[in-house]
């Protein structure tokens, strides 16, 4: 079977750097943070050389642009990590939906609680919809208490981030997880257990 090649091309580095600034002056910050000051490209680039560093502009609209002293390679290697860690710490948030109908019974909602009570827990957001059917919507407020009644049940793990509102034959509530009670439950939850006589 024939390999898929990616004919992408690959990402250029846009950073002008060295040869590639083509300014006759730049203001010139030193390996330290220190200004030098304005200088023509090519003392800039001489300074440079002269500490084994690369001449890498920062600020390309400033007028002269701004030049700094550093290692270009070290420095590129440093911010691929910053954004690598930045992508860790965005946390994907899956919304996750829960149907239900007004004239449920206690079994099914106690199964659809159980749902909505796991999806919480692993800090996804619950849609839930309420389904109402020819006459049902004569009555949206047995649709409007189900909801609130379920949002009160799951109170310790989730918030309402969006009140119950009504879209056609559907009403829709948004929760969201609590994350500090989710954490302070888990750490009470071993010491009451501890607590209970054997």
């Amino acid at each position: 079977m024939p390999r898929r090649f990616d004919r992408r091309p690959p990402e250029r580095d846009e950073t002008r750097i060295n040869d590639r600034i083509r300014v006759p002056e730049v203001r010139l910050i030193a390996e330290d943070g220190s200004q030098v000051g304005v200088l023509p490209r090519d003392d800039a680039l001489a300074y440079a050389r002269d500490r084994d560093l690369d001449l890498v502009e920062v600020a390309a609209e400033a007028r002269p642009p701004v030049c700094r002293i550093l290692d270009y390679s070290k420095y590129k290697y440093e911010q691929e990590q910053k954004q690598k860690a930045a992508r860790r710490h965005q946390q994907n948030v899956t919304v996750r939906e829960i149907k239900l109908r007004p004239k449920i019974a206690t079994n099914d909602y106690e199964t659809k609680k159980g749902h909505v009570v796991r999806f919480l827990k692993h800090n996804d957001k619950v849609k839930i919809t309420i389904m109402f059917r020819g006459r049902e919507q004569a009555h949206p407020e047995r649709g409007e208490a189900l909801l609130m009644r379920l949002a009160d049940d799951v109170a310790e793990l989730g918030t309402i981030e969006q009140r119950p509102t009504q879209d056609g034959r559907n009403m829709t509530m948004l929760l969201g997880p609590v994350k500090q009670r989710q954490v302070q439950d888990s750490e009470a939850q071993p010491s009451e257990n501890g607590a209970r006589p054997q």
